[in-house]
């Protein structure tokens, strides 16, 4: 073979080696060899192939589930309203409820624009959805899955399918039943004959079912008489009927109903169906007060309402009550429950005179609540909500519009003795600890200025201990305190005790320390008797136990882990119990049991509280202010006839006639307090018995000052009072010593106390 022949050849041979030689610099580099590993299992091919798979699959099961329901042929039974029964703690009825309230109108009844606002709030689409909305099928179960709430979504034919056919429950297969029958019941039925299927089914409240009777319970009308902006308030309460009633709702309630009924006419507009320049002028039309029903005459109104308002926060809708068909056993005792009505009646409803506006004005905005609790159990033997659902539509005993005062300041010590905190002198802070107790004394320590001042300017002295401060509320002590302590720790203790974290807590304010937060008897029982039962969490219940024939409602844990320390719940039930024998809660103070307690009164005396306790018994009085027929708060001085009506006054004497009436042949106990850390005594360089200040402050008064017509209450002398827990002698302003054990004590008020007292 020649040369060139060989080259050739050679040539040849490279020409058929190099595609698997570059086969394999390209396997090499990563390039478009062949596959291994977990790619030869992710091709698009594969994943296009199992996301039409899983259509498929999807659809097969969509199919099978629609033809395997079919769509009921009659209504639910709770479409037809069954009754509830609610019986005492000793199983005795106490009221019936739940007769069907419904009367049903044919569309033509209804007027059109009413018809729109609830399309505009509930299901804009309805006219030309298919019965079900899937994206908002999707975005109801996104929020469940995120924890942002149940499922919503719904359209109107769901709404009304689930009304007329189904139940209430949130199981995920009452939901799919709900969707498949929707379909269903829209391929059969008109838009119409759905839309007043649904208006004639729905729950609004004030136990009206359907439009007709919702529109006689909240305007007195028929449903053809509703005008548009009225039709707009019945499509924003349907959501929450009890929190949305006007007539009860509490501010937030109010705040959330106005922003619904807000977005029923803003939608309406979006619509085309509203003029824009008429909106502007349409504002909610208040509904009428609510009648009460029927065998919910005096308190057994408050106490249901106090029931459904307890299930109702374990998630039980007002519709899932109203449906109807529950056994309710309340902790009502009924000899307690007499006693603590005939107290109210005796110690203030008979020393009223509601009917002379002339000369008793004052006497037509009282109005009183009270709470009373087992320390032991939790449960709630007592409550008082008012004169009666045909006067206040809304209990007295869980309304949160109003100001704890000093009933407050027991928390303040409570978080100072669970932080260990210290004075400005760096000594800790026990009840025998000392602070200036000079009225209008500007607090040091704080970023906000406050100077708050005492029960009649009065000042108590440079040195006064924690025990003789509480007894006698002295209101510059106690703003020491929080200052000291820190007013966020103090928050931190008040809501582990059982108080509510409601919009407009004062944050990081001294003025906290007179209870200028919202509070009701409900939760103030709860923080009392989390105190009387050695630190223990009570948080309490009015449900006893509740039954229905599609399953048991499971009552809220009474009694819970240790809320704060024995030792410091102890301390303070010890520091309470002088209140009683020694200060301004003397009023209680019985041979027949051993007492704790705390008064409080608000600025410009709107409202009195005595918050008291005995091992067996907590008890929480409040009285109010209200301007009748508003929730405009006014002053309490002059509440029959009298001066200012404060926490010594009338709640006081409620709770005592109340106690020994509801503890009369019990065997009543005395605290068990041996845990209780009073600290090392300090005696006082002078004494802490109050004298006038001895001229106006510069400063303006703070919120702590009698309202400008108070009456100036006529001084009365002071007497000697001995004293346990400050055996050491002080010395009188004048230097001459004293056989005292502690300072000495002013009468208390005929009618209470100033701000924070």
């Amino acid at each position: 073979m020649g040369r060139a022949e060989a080259r050739k050849a050679q040539q040849q041979r490279g020409a058929r080696r190099a595609p698997s030689g570059r086969a394999k610099g390209a396997k090499d580099k990563g390039g478009a060899g062949k596959r291994t590993g977990i790619r030869r299992f992710f091709t698009w091919k594969k994943i296009l192939g199992t996301f039409l798979g899983l259509i498929l699959l999807l659809m097969a099961a969509a199919i099978i589930l629609y033809f395997s329901v079919n769509e009921p042929t009659d209504p639910n039974k709770q479409a037809t309203l069954q009754s509830n029964t609610y019986r005492y703690a000793d199983g005795s009825v106490m009221a019936r409820t739940g007769e069907m309230n419904r009367e049903l109108v044919p569309i033509d009844k209804i007027p059109e624009d009413v018809r729109t606002a609830f399309i505009a709030i509930e299901n804009k689409s309805f006219y030309q959805d298919r019965g079900i909305d899937v994206m908002g099928v999707a975005r109801g179960l996104f929020n469940t899955v995120t924890g942002k709430g149940k499922a919503g979504g719904s359209t109107i034919t769901q709404q009304y399918v689930k009304n007329y056919y189904l139940t209430q429950d949130q199981s995920a297969t009452r939901k799919l039943r709900e969707l498949v029958i929707s379909l269903k019941v829209d391929q059969r039925m008109e838009k119409d004959d759905i839309l007043v299927g649904y208006l004639n089914t729905n729950f609004y409240g004030r136990n009206a079912y359907g439009i007709q009777a919702a529109a006689q319970a909240f305007y007195g009308v028929d449903a053809d008489k509703l005008t548009l902006e009225q039709g707009a308030y019945l499509a924003s309460v349907i959501q929450a009927p009890s929190q949305y009633d006007l007539a009860t709702a509490g501010p937030n309630g109010t705040r959330l109903v106005n922003i619904r009924f807000n977005a029923v006419l803003d939608n309406m507009v979006e619509m085309g169906k509203l003029d824009p320049a008429k909106r502007k002028t349409m504002t909610l039309p208040p509904p009428i007060a609510p009648k009460p029903r029927p065998g919910m005459e005096g308190q057994k109104g408050y106490l249901i309402q106090a029931a459904n308002d307890e299930m109702n926060e374990q998630k039980i809708t007002d519709a899932q009550i109203a449906a109807g068909g529950w056994n309710i056993v309340l902790n009502i005792d009924p000899k307690k429950q007499a006693a603590l009505e005939k107290a109210v009646q005796d110690e203030l409803e008979s020393k009223l005179d509601r009917k002379d506006t002339k000369n008793r004005p004052q006497d037509q905005s009282v109005q009183a609540g009270a709470t009373s609790v087992d320390p032991k159990t939790g449960a709630i033997v007592a409550m008082y909500g008012g004169q009666g659902l045909a006067e206040k539509s809304a209990s007295n005993a869980l309304r949160t519009d109003y100001q704890p005062g000093s009933t407050f300041k027991p928390i303040v010590l409570a978080s100072a003795l669970e932080n260990n905190a210290n004075t400005q002198d760096r000594k800790p802070i026990t009840p025998n600890a000392l602070y200036d107790g000079t009225s209008k004394r500007q607090v040091v320590g704080s970023k906000i200025p406050f100077n708050p001042q005492n029960q009649d300017d009065k000042d108590f002295g440079k040195e006064i201990t924690v025990q003789d401060a509480t007894n006698f509320s002295v209101n510059s002590v106690y703003a020491q305190m929080i200052v000291d302590v820190g007013p966020p720790a103090v928050k931190k203790t008040a809501l582990a005790l059982g108080m509510k974290d409601r919009e407009g807590w004062p944050e990081d304010k001294p003025a906290m320390s007179l209870g200028t937060m919202s509070a009701n008897t409900l939760e103030m029982a709860g923080v009392y008797a989390t105190l009387d039962n050695h630190g223990k969490k009570v948080t309490p219940t009015i449900i006893k136990s509740a039954e229905h024939k599609d399953g048991e409602f499971t009552p809220r844990q009474a009694v819970g882990s240790q809320a704060i320390s024995r030792q410091t719940a102890d301390t303070v039930t010890k520091v309470l119990t002088g209140v009683v024998n020694d200060g301004s809660g003397n009023k209680v103070k019985s041979s027949a049991y051993e007492a704790a307690g705390k008064t409080g009164t608000t600025e410009s005396n709107v409202a009195g509280w005595f918050t008291g306790y005995t091992p067996e018994l907590v008890t929480v009085v409040a009285m109010f202010g209200e301007e009748p027929g508003t929730h405009k708060q006014v002053t309490l001085t002059g509440t029959a006839g009298g001066g200012r009506a404060g926490g010594s006054s009338f709640p006081a004497e409620i709770w005592k006639a109340y106690t020994l009436a509801a503890l009369k042949g019990e065997d009543t106990d005395k605290f068990d307090v041996s845990d209780a850390e009073m600290g090392a005594s300090q005696a006082p360089s002078r004494s802490a018995s109050p004298t006038p200040s001895p001229s106006p402050s510069s400063q303006p008064p703070a919120s702590s000052s009698p309202p400008p017509n108070s009456p100036t209450p006529t001084p009365t002398p002071t007497p000697t009072n001995t004293r346990t827990t400050s055996p050491t002698p002080t010395t009188s302003p004048t230097a001459t010593p004293t056989k005292t054990g502690g300072p000495k004590p002013p009468d208390p008020p005929l009618f209470g106390e100033n701000q924070g007292h």
